[in-house]
């Protein structure tokens, strides 16, 4: 039968062999110098031989003081290089493209180092008080992105991913719930969006124009007074300017209130708006789980990948098994196709 999720995605250079992407998802498992374990390599290792598309590091800090917890992997130094280096090659054996989404959690982090933020204004009222950034910080800030993108491009990826979605460093700047910025970096959206566009800037001229580039936005706020869906277009209209392949489309996250509404696909709708109305590719993700789903999302145009998150802590080899529902050629390693 004819499926959407094994069709074939190129941009750029790249093309994946389906249409679904491991979702990027920290695992809070890396050394206190921001290096991998043995636990990524067993969890991405395993991840790959599922045969996923397209696999994602987890949101990976360009800085120390950015990262959202001690245990956070990090590429803000050459020598964390060499453990993130092993996963790659162990995806490309198996077939499958590497992407590293590449963050900083702005006042969201949780380490022994002060934090920083667009303004000095916590998360919760209960949390840390972050420091309100300097133009200088802000610069240290981008050239981190820009070196984090060189040494993804030099470990071997197939895609970066730059954060700025669920309350981090580059959502707080976008957000005017949390930016009261009176300088060039705060005000309408064009100027709460420069820092992203900066950030933009400098990652792809480290990452090079022959791969692509993705963005994570969070589309709403979830709050009245916060960034709409109508935003987020004119956003995702920008960024396509800026040469921003894909917009990985999730939401909230920048404010402690979860989503008023929760269920099968909710974010799905935000996706398929930034899709059709900015014309741009974008990703889905949030509770999709079932092939029946992701075929209805990609057959109906309302995002061109699907990503996939707890369903793939769940069931690694998803896609395996799709591919078996579907009638179509064992995909999986040899070693486990007796299980098939």
């Amino acid at each position: 039968m004819m499926s959407n999720i094994f069709q074939p995605f190129t941009q750029r250079n790249c093309t994946i062999s389906n249409r679904i992407v491991c979702s990027p998802m920290c695992m809070y498992s890396a050394t206190p110098d921001g290096k991998v374990t043995d636990w990524h390599i067993v969890h991405y290792g395993t991840r790959a031989a599922g045969r996923v598309g397209l696999l994602m590091i987890e949101s990976t800090a360009v800085e120390s003081r950015g990262r959202i917890s001690m245990q956070d992997l990090g590429l803000w130094d050459d020598g964390q290089m060499e453990g993130i280096g092993k996963i790659v090659e162990f995806a490309r054996s198996q077939g499958v493209k590497m992407g590293i989404q590449l963050g900083h959690a702005g006042r969201k982090a949780i380490v022994d180092e002060p934090i920083i933020a667009p303004s000095a204004i916590p998360f919760r009222e209960t949390d840390r008080m972050p420091e309100a950034m300097t133009e200088q910080e802000i610069n240290e800030v981008i050239e981190a992105f820009g070196n984090a993108a060189r040494r993804a491009k030099e470990i071997g990826f197939d895609v970066v991913e730059v954060h700025a979605a669920h309350g981090y460093l580059i959502h707080q700047f976008l957000s005017p719930l949390s930016n009261k910025r009176t300088d060039k970096y705060g005000g309408d959206l064009l100027h709460r969006a420069r820092l992203l566009k900066e950030i933009i800037q400098t990652v792809r001229a480290n990452w090079g124009e022959e791969l692509p580039l993705y963005v994570r936005v969070s589309a709403v706020d979830h709050h009245p007074d916060g960034l709409t869906i109508e935003d987020s277009v004119v956003l995702a209209r920008m960024m396509k300017e800026w040469g921003v392949d894909l917009i990985d489309v999730s939401s909230g996250g920048n404010i402690p209130q979860p989503p008023p509404v929760v269920y099968p696909g909710y974010q799905v709708p935000f996706a398929e708006a930034i899709k059709k109305e900015a014309g741009i590719s974008t990703g889905a993700v949030g509770l999709i789980t079932t092939p029946e789903q992701a075929e209805e999302i990609l057959g109906n145009q309302r995002a061109d990948l699907v990503f996939l998150a707890r369903e793939l802590l769940r069931d690694p080899y998803w896609v395996v098994r799709a591919a078996q529902k579907r009638g179509l050629e064992y995909m999986g390693p040899n070693q486990y196709e007796r299980a098939f």
